[in-house]
């Protein structure tokens, strides 16, 4: 399983209709869901950037095809970070000497 890092920022058709915030991030989850993509954790935020999920799928390429349709549907623009837990930077790091 991959884990990603996902910053969400609201475009103006999201902000216009902001009230759908909730219904939108429901469907998201079961397009997720469906695609074998497991939510981790998801929260709304202030600042730089608008929300903020934590996803693990079975691969690269599966949650690249989910962020693009959420992106194609003009509410958000997603930021996709490839996130390693300390197993993973350890075995990184033993590659790199």
């Amino acid at each position: 399983m991959v884990r990603y890092i996902v910053l969400l920022d609201q475009t103006q058709q999201g902000i216009a209709k902001i009230s759908d915030t909730i219904s939108r991030a429901d469907a998201f989850s079961k397009a997720a869901q469906k695609a074998g993509v497991s939510i981790k954790s998801q929260y709304w935020t202030s600042g730089s950037h608008d929300g903020v999920l934590v996803l693990e799928g079975p691969d690269e390429q599966v949650v690249s095809a989910l962020l693009l349709k959420l992106g194609s549907e003009g509410n958000v623009r997603t930021h996709a970070l490839r996130a390693f837990d300390r197993t993973e930077m350890e075995g990184i790091l033993s590659k790199s000497r």
